[in-house]
């Protein structure tokens, strides 16, 4: 009895992992045996990189703003915290594509956000 090798499938299943490694340099694109390790491995970069992307961006819109906070003499954070006290609910990614394209709007901003603190500091201490 001669030895079943399901061939087609096997064939289909290397072939679309090949596929997926096209690109790669060296055995990793040419022979399945490297390729399937490769293609794991960066399935797995893929899937975690998502996340980091997402990680990686808010840090760049923290970085701007801040940057043009501190331009008018304001912190990152006191800048979120008088935003807040003047009910201003703009996300990082807004804030940050103002600080960097629209520099009188996110001044504006600012302005607001000091004028915020200053109001909730007298509050506090007439308190």
């Amino acid at each position: 009895m001669s030895r079943a090798t399901n061939a087609p499938a096997s064939r289909k299943r290397r072939k679309r992992t090949l596929a997926k490694a096209k690109g790669f340099r060296g055995f990793r694109s040419k022979l399945f045996r490297y390729a399937k390790d490769a293609v794991r491995k960066a399935m797995s970069y893929a899937y975690r990189d998502r996340k980091v992307r997402k990680r990686d961006f808010r840090k760049l819109w923290i970085q701007r703003i801040n940057s043009a906070a501190r331009a008018e003499g304001l912190s990152y954070s006191r800048f979120t915290e008088g935003l807040k006290a003047a009910g201003i609910q703009l996300d990082r990614k807004v804030l940050a594509d103002l600080a960097v394209t629209d520099g009188a709007a996110i001044k504006a901003l600012i302005q607001q956000a000091k004028n915020a603190l200053e109001n909730k500091a007298k509050s506090k201490a007439a308190a």
